[in-house]
């Protein structure tokens, strides 16, 4: 059966149904669903800006990939820790209970994170940069955890953080530009396209776009969302009406994952 409620900072396609328009990003809005969810998409704004700024220096390109220095290195870390950020939040938002270490401090890397795959299907997104000046791209930062691999971007930022003298190389361009393409994607399973500015909603006019995927927050990269979800894990309501029950949020249980 499809879901009646949605979880909370988990953005999911819906059911095709009354009103499914208007309730597949309303209930984003809902100042019940995330604790200051602008706080998170300001985040990926500034550092989304800051790669542009690296761009107009570094062309987006196969030839620039493994080009490294301490701006990019700079912009991997803060990428990354925004990206442990959103994990966090998602996990404490829900139902998720740590594992504590000797220090008496709850464990949070990558295996535990991994969770959330579960519950947004984040290896099932895909994202293109159009302004790439090269052969066609598409970036599928999680798509490690399909595979068994593990997430490159991510052990290159563990890498050069803990041995930044001998892994520095590891901290280039393209690890950076995987890393924030896995943070827009982070940032749309919770909030879709959702930037929670102060402007009033807009009305877009879809069958124009000049490039292919979905338009994604802060405009720069192009975003494909996950097409796999069985039709029992998509929701089914109308927001117009669950909008005014005090319950109207559920809660994923990440401590029945494995």
């Amino acid at each position: 059966m499809p879901l009646d409620k949605p979880y909370y900072l988990t953005y999911r396609p819906m059911i095709d149904g009354p009103n499914a328009g208007y309730s597949r990003w309303a209930y984003i809005r809902d100042p019940y669903y995330a604790r200051s969810p602008g706080h998170y998409v300001r985040a990926y704004l500034l550092i989304q800006k800051d790669l542009e700024r690296l761009f107009e220096y570094v062309e987006p390109s196969p030839e620039a990939e493994l080009t490294f220095s301490f701006r990019i290195h700079e912009l991997l870390m803060r990428t990354c820790i925004e990206v442990e950020a959103n994990f966090k939040a998602i996990l404490d938002a829900n139902i998720y209970t740590p594992a504590i270490n000797r220090f008496q401090q709850p464990i949070y890397n990558m295996s535990v994170y991994k969770k959330v795959n579960a519950s947004h299907h984040l290896s099932s997104y895909e994202v293109m940069l159009p302004l790439w000046n090269g052969p066609r791209k598409i970036l599928k930062p999680f798509e490690g955890w399909n595979t068994g691999k593990g997430i490159d971007w991510y052990q290159a930022y563990n890498a050069s953080k803990h041995d930044r003298l001998q892994e520095f190389k590891q901290a280039n361009m393209g690890a950076l530009i995987s890393a924030v393409s896995g943070l827009l994607v982070l940032i749309s399973s919770q909030f879709q396209d959702q930037d929670f500015s102060a402007g009033d909603d807009l009305i877009s006019l879809g069958g124009m776009d000049y490039h292919d995927m979905s338009a994604s927050t802060g405009s720069l990269f192009r975003i494909a969302y996950p097409n796999d979800w069985p039709d029992g894990q998509k929701y089914d309501f109308d927001w117009a009406k669950l909008r005014g029950d005090p319950d109207r949020f559920q809660r994923f249980n990440y401590d029945r994952l494995p």
